[in-house]
C-alpha cells in the first residue's frame, strides 16, 4: 500500500469518521450472481476472534497494513466477485475504495473468541441486520458451532434464526456456516466426518422464519457427494486453512465445485498468505477453478 492511501487512510479515521456512511452510500453495486453462476469471495474475518494464526505462522495477521495490502491485491484479480468480513476492515477497504463493483458480506458473530473459555458463546458482537441493510451491503454471515456438550449452543442457534429471519426480511442473503463441534484436550474441536456435516447441516437449514434468502458455507471434506445431497440450499465451499497442503486443497475445491449445489468458494487465509505469499497466483488459481467447473 502507497503511503499516500495510507495516510488518507489514517486521517480518514481520525478526521473524518462520516466518510465511512458517505462512501458506502456512493459504492457502486452488482447483483448478487451475475452471468457466472458461481462466486469467489475473499474472506477476513479471521482477526476479530483472535485466530491470526496462518499454517506454521501464529502471528501471520497481525499486521493490519500487511493484511489490507493483501486483500487488497486479491480484490483487484479477475473473478473475484465480493469481500467478507467484519466492520473493521470493511470500513478501511471502503475508505481505500477497493469495494466498488464487489459483493460485501458482512460477518456478524465474532463473539466466540477462540481459546477462551465462551468460545461457544458466538454472540453477534459486529455486523446486525439492519446496519448490513442500511449500509447497502449484499448479505451477512453467520458461525454456527452446534456443540452437545456446550450449553451456548441453544442460545446460538436462537441468534442465528433471529439473524437469518431478519436478513430475509431485508431480501438479503443469510450465509450460515455449520459445524457440529465439542471439547476434546481443552480446545473446541469440529467433526468434519459426512455424518456430522450432515447432521449440522439438517439443523441449521431449518433456522429462522424463512430458508428463502440462506446460503450454506461448508468445508471441503470427505464424501462431499454425499453432504451436499443433504441440502437444496446454495452452498458455498469454504477454504480453511490447508498450510502447506495447497495443492491437495486445490485440487479437492476443484472436485467439490463440479458438484450439483455448489455455487462457489468463500476462502480467505488460504489465498491471502499461501505458500510463497504470492497473492495474485493463489487468487488466480482458485479463480481458475470456478472456470471449469
Amino acid at each position: 500500500m502507497r503511503e499516500e492511501a495510507l495516510y488518507r487512510l489514517r486521517e480518514d479515521r481520525a478526521r473524518h469518521p462520516e466518510r465511512v456512511t458517505g462512501v458506502a452510500a456512493a459504492r457502486r453495486r452488482r447483483p448478487l450472481l451475475t452471468g457466472r453462476d458461481k462466486l469467489l469471495i475473499i474472506a477476513a474475518d479471521h482477526p476479530a476472534r483472535g485466530a491470526l494464526g496462518v499454517g506454521g505462522r501464529p502471528h501471520a495477521m497481525e499486521n493490519r497494513l500487511d493484511l489490507l495490502d493483501r486483500l487488497m491485491t486479491a480484490l483487484a484479480r479477475p473473478g473475484v466477485d465480493g469481500l467478507l468480513a467484519t466492520p473493521d476492515i470493511v470500513e478501511d477497504l471502503l475508505l481505500l475504495g477497493a469495494l466498488d463493483d464487489k459483493l460485501v458480506i458482512g460477518s456478524m458473530n465474532r463473539g466466540g473468541v477462540q481459546g477462551s473459555v465462551f468460545e461457544f458463546d458466538d454472540r453477534f458482537t459486529a455486523y446486525d441486520a439492519a446496519t448490513i441493510a442500511a449500509m447497502g451491503f449484499d448479505g451477512g454471515k453467520m458461525l454456527c458451532r452446534i456443540a452437545p456438550d456446550d450449553p451456548a449452543t441453544a442460545g446460538t442457534l436462537e441468534r442465528c434464526g433471529q439473524a437469518i429471519s431478519t436478513l430475509a426480511g431485508h431480501g438479503l442473503m443469510a450465509m450460515i456456516e455449520p459445524f457440529w463441534s465439542g471439547h476434546a484436550n481443552g480446545s473446541v474441536k469440529h467433526d468434519l466426518s459426512a455424518d456430522a456435516m450432515v447432521r449440522a447441516i439438517s439443523v441449521v437449514q431449518a433456522l429462522g422464519t424463512t430458508s428463502a434468502r440462506t446460503w450454506l458455507k461448508i468445508p471441503v471434506t470427505e464424501d462431499m457427494e454425499r453432504v451436499m445431497s443433504a441440502t437444496t440450499l446454495p452452498t458455498l465451499l469454504l477454504g480453511g486453512d490447508p498450510g502447506q497442503a495447497a495443492d491437495e486443497a486445490f485440487a479437492a475445491w476443484g472436485k467439490a465445485l463440479r458438484l450439483p449445489g455448489a455455487r462457489g468458494l468463500v476462502v480467505g487465509r488460504a489465498l491471502l498468505y499461501p505458500p510463497g505469499d504470492d497473492v495474485a497466483a493463489a487468487v488466480d488459481t482458485a479463480a481458475g477453478l470456478l472456470a471449469e467447473s
